[in-house]
């Protein structure tokens, strides 16, 4: 696959594809010409950088995670590593999950306003 092909079929953008490149998470083959030619696994490879990233996983440790990924096996003192982002990240989902149900009240309130609020001042 060509890098527009991927970039459009993992909804990223080229520039996105060539900065994985950069930091070493993502190998095309060079063709002929000199042009990127991506595996048919590239498209799930960058959703899964996308996700990693997302979560606020820095590039370094995104670059140590993907072996593990491919071969199931994590270097030492990695999992640990892995273990405290994951604790972070299920802070952050539950953070997210409160500041979700705050919004929820406005909302509602604010649709249907209890008796004692008034808004028409």
């Amino acid at each position: 696959m060509r890098i527009g092909e991927v970039a459009e079929k993992a909804g990223v953008s080229v520039r996105a594809l060539r900065y994985y490149e950069e930091q070493d998470l993502l190998q095309p083959d060079r063709g002929a010409g000199g042009q990127r030619q991506y595996p048919d696994t590239a498209v799930a490879r960058v959703r899964l950088i996308q996700q990693l990233f997302a979560a606020g996983l820095p590039s370094r440790s995104v670059r140590e995670v993907l072996p593990c990924v491919d071969s199931g096996k994590a270097a030492p003192g990695l999992l640990d590593h892995l273990e405290t982002e994951r604790a972070r990240i299920s802070r952050r989902i539950i953070d997210l999950l409160a500041a979700r149900d705050r919004l929820d009240v406005v909302i509602a309130n604010t649709r249907n306003p209890p008796p004692h609020c008034d808004h028409t001042q």
